[in-house]
């Protein structure tokens, strides 16, 4: 194929947008970077009964935050335009009729309980060769009858006439050589006269091809449908376009078997959507990787990670190295399980990628969440405290937790720690320690600590004592990072007035 590579990402507004899609868009991205081609976004909108509203901003909006981009379709234009299927309900009609024309498609008025008849009648019943010439269509009712149909209004809807015991050859990059016999397939509707619209089918045929799609890329899911697909392609003569099929592995349940889905995500903790979603019909709301403080680096890098290898054990890839790195050579044929740790860990890794800075400033909408002041204290102060705790982090909420305490003096204690570390003579040890602090010719951590260090082992006390009770007095607990730089950035004078209070408030546990 000497075209120019052209892709699409073709979702339905149904509701959110799946990782899964977000992964199917994602490798179709992926492609169209590595080999200079083009990418399309089409909304395939043509089952108006399952239409979502806001679903389709929701698709747009999640594909742009994650820096999948496209070269035209809704929202960007183009010269295959339009875009959405329902506005090209006169593009598909033409194409319809060209089927019934040349015999490769009829008409059928089969109401809905005389199709649940049949299935009643026939175990495993499909509208097939073996059985449409004895349902109501026009291949039984005949050219007068049909029209007479058709004139009064009754319902119908076009399906594809497909000829038993025909090899159906699809060509998948990852799936290989796939052969169906064309006796296992059913006549497909392919158009319904309810809502003068195509079915998913032929919707999607007519515009790979008005579009110049030159390869297929989309979940193991529709594979089903590509026997299908090629017959439709043949049908309408365009068999020297047909696209490359690519179906790529389904994505699992982190845990047992099966297609992963919310309620994995619901009972383990973690989200399946993009972004947030609220159900504009329920009200019920979705978390999102967005809200839920993954970086969109760390979400792509490990979606791509899920299905894909790039040949060697490069883990950390940024979208223009992932793009390098991209073909489906590597791609893996079996489902991958959504490991949803190891895109905590991706995202804990690219938090660590980012400047002190750059994560101070993701951190101050946290601390007005909180109720805290950013500009109180200003960046350079936020900035240090960032930065003595990023290494504990996996989302920047973490970052409330872990340093808190910068921001937020301690009111209460942990109670396991005072047990621990807080002896009836700690009290004054710690006013003797204040003293000491008072008098360092620096606050300065590296110049602090020996200094303290020193008078620790000239009194001959514990050190694990003094330093964890030292500690629990500014933190409230006896964790954070390295006492003297919790000192430095605090302050001599906001380190001496918790040092007091917890003097005052700390009792030793009774013996």
């Amino acid at each position: 194929m000497n075209r120019k590579v052209r892709v699409r990402f073709a979702p339905s507004p149904t509701g959110p947008l799946h990782i899964g899609g977000v992964r199917t868009a994602l490798y179709n991205y992926l492609f169209a970077r590595a080999n200079g081609g083009d990418m399309i976004l089409r909304i395939e909108d043509t089952d108006s009964h399952r239409y979502v509203p806001g679903a389709e901003d929701y698709i747009i909006e999640a594909l742009d935050w994650l820096g999948i981009k496209f070269d035209e379709g809704v929202g960007h234009g183009g010269p295959h335009g339009p875009y959405r299927q329902s506005e090209r309900r006169d593009i598909y009609r033409k194409y319809v009729k060209q089927l019934l024309d040349d015999g490769k498609a009829y008409i059928a008025f089969d109401t809905p309980e005389e199709l649940e008849a049949a299935r009643a009648a026939t175990p495993n019943f499909q509208y097939d060769a073996s059985t449409r010439m004895g349902m109501r269509n026009s291949l039984t009712l005949g050219a007068e009858e049909t029209q007479r149909l058709i004139d009064a209004g009754t319902p119908y809807v076009v399906r594809i006439l497909i000829e038993p015991g025909k090899d159906v050859v699809v060509d998948d990059l990852v799936r290989g050589r796939v052969v169906i016999n064309s006796s296992v397939l059913d006549d497909k509707v392919l158009y319904k006269s309810a809502d003068d619209l195509p079915t998913y089918h032929l919707a999607n045929i007519v515009d790979d091809h008005l579009m110049e799609v030159t390869h297929v890329i989309r979940g193991e899911e529709w594979l089903p449908s590509a026997p299908l697909h090629v017959l439709l392609y043949d049908a309408f003569g365009w068999s020297d376009t047909r696209p490359q099929f690519v179906h790529l592995p389904l994505l699992l349940k982190p845990d047992g078997k099966g297609k992963l889905s919310k309620r994995d995500g619901d009972r383990l903790g973690f989200p399946v959507f993009p972004l947030l979603w609220k159900d504009p019909a329920t009200g019920n709301i979705s978390r999102g990787y967005r809200e839920d403080g993954y970086l969109p680096e760390a979400v792509i890098n490990f979606l791509a990670l899920l299905g894909w290898n790039p040949g060697d054990d490069t883990e950390i890839m940024s979208m223009d190295e992932l793009i390098s790195k991209f073909s489906f050579d590597h791609c893996s044929k079996s489902g991958a399980k959504f490991a949803y740790d190891k895109g905590r860990w991706f995202n804990h890794e690219y938090l660590q990628k980012l400047s002190d800075a750059e994560l101070a400033q993701l951190f101050r909408p946290v601390l007005e969440a909180h109720g805290i002041d950013p500009d109180k204290f200003g960046d350079d102060y936020i900035t240090r405290a960032v930065g003595l705790v990023k290494g504990r982090i996996n989302f920047v909420n973490d970052l409330w937790e872990q340093a808190r305490f910068f921001f937020v003096a301690p009111e209460e204690y942990a109670e396991k720690d005072i047990r621990k570390r807080w002896k009836p003579e700690t009290p004054a040890i710690m006013a003797e320690l204040m003293e000491v602090m008072r008098t360092l010719p620096s606050q300065k951590s590296a110049e602090a600590e020996p200094v303290v260090l020193k008078w620790v082992e000239e009194k001959g006390y514990h050190l694990g004592n003094v330093m964890n009770a030292f500690r629990l007095t500014l933190v409230g607990e006896c964790k954070g990072p390295h006492i003297f730089d919790i000192t430095e950035l605090l302050g001599i004078d906001e380190t001496l007035r918790r040092m007091q209070r917890g003097i005052d408030t700390i009792k030793a546990p009774e013996a």
